[in-house]
């Protein structure tokens, strides 16, 4: 039994939990595990386990950013690293919202355990599969971004039961830092895509106009990673709480359509454009915010947030012999190259067609 497993036990032990039966649930791509627990009375629970050493360290808010380089890309980008106490602060921030995030039951903060409310299986990708329409799930979890955009003036740290956890912001530095994962991965998985140090300025010169524009309006709170893998559908309860929310440790303050576009677009499923766009109205028709503006900030940062998503699923396949990403890259494309034609992204509309060959654009 490893050192590990034998932590697990003492932890559950502690929480009163020795006696519930354990199933793992299947691995994603971070470094975080999960078992459904079963009590002897037939509730369940989850357990979330994170090592905390298992990744590069978290982002100072004191560090500049050539340290942030330096220490590794939690820095660069902002990550938590995984850490619990980063889920258990913005959990607490969520449902101060108003909102449905886990309730921590127990937790083990520097050992990286917690015992969370259990929301059971029915994500959005999963019910809209299985034929529920799609549109009142899409408008729900729509509401519930403007619900936790309304939230006033926000703190600097996110308090929580396991500390208070800085809110940071995903600033120029972490944005460029996304887009680069393309040109660093995409050569490693198609090597005939060979930047030069001319191209590689040439990138960040386009994409810099983007990246200083969602760091000069980061000012909601992001989950990050919004989309219908991550949204659980809780038809019970009302209004915007349906939409429970799951896997939000990492989130930053952002502009408020960082959200939006990783909800619309999304790598792993098709969200219809017709459905796109009412979505996108319905939360500027409640917010009362210039549409137009907002489209044109949502375009380019999609876009940028496509370009990182590549990067990342290049890295997933190249790097750790997970193939299965390259099935979403077609869609991310898709996605990538209907945005680069709108006004706006001329730069670097122009780079991708002097330096990938279209055959590999799609």
């Amino acid at each position: 039994m490893s050192d590990r497993e034998l932590q697990r036990l003492d932890f559950l032990r502690a929480a009163g939990l020795a006696e519930a039966a354990r199933a793992p649930l299947p691995g994603d791509a971070s470094t975080r595990r999960y078992e459904r627990l079963t009590t002897p009375s037939g509730s369940t629970l989850m357990l979330m386990d994170q090592p905390p050493a298992a990744e590069s360290r978290p982002c100072d808010p004191s560090w500049t950013p050539e340290r942030r380089r330096a220490e590794g890309w939690n820095a660069v980008a902002r990550l938590s690293a995984g850490r619990i106490e980063a889920f258990a602060a913005v959990a607490e921030h969520l449902r101060q919202a108003g909102l449905s995030a886990p309730e921590i039951v127990a937790l083990d903060a520097p050992g990286g355990l917690a015992v969370i409310e259990d929301f059971g299986d029915d994500l959005f990708a999963r019910v809209i599969g299985d034929g529920e329409p799609q549109a009142p799930l899409y408008l729900a979890a729509v509401d519930a971004l403007i619900r936790l955009h309304l939230v006033g003036v926000l703190p600097t740290a996110l308090p929580g039961p396991g500390g208070d956890w800085p809110l940071l912001s995903y600033d120029a530095t972490a944005l460029q830092g996304g887009a680069d994962l393309f040109v660093e991965w995409m050569p490693r998985l198609y090597p005939e895509l060979d930047f030069s140090a001319a191209a590689l300025d040439e990138w960040r010169a386009a994409w810099a106009p983007v990246a200083a524009m969602g760091e000069d309006k980061a000012w909601v709170v992001a989950h990050r990673d919004y989309h219908a893998e991550n949204l659980i559908w809780l038809p019970q309860r009302a209004e915007h709480r349906r939409v429970g929310l799951i896997d939000f440790q990492d989130a930053v303050l952002a502009h408020p359509v960082w959200d939006l576009h990783s909800l619309l677009q999304d790598a792993r499923r098709d969200v219809p454009p017709e459905l796109e766009k009412v979505a996108f109205d319905h939360y500027c028709e409640a917010m009362m915010v210039d549409r137009e503006a907002y489209w044109r900030d949502y375009v380019a940062l999609a876009a940028l947030n496509e370009a990182r998503i590549l990067g990342i699923f290049a890295r997933l396949i190249a790097r750790d012999g997970k193939p299965r990403y390259r099935q979403f890259m077609p869609r991310v494309w898709a996605h990538l190259n209907a945005n680069l034609e709108r006004p706006g992204l001329e730069a670097v509309r122009a780079w991708f067609e002097r330096h990938v060959p279209a055959e590999r654009r799609g």
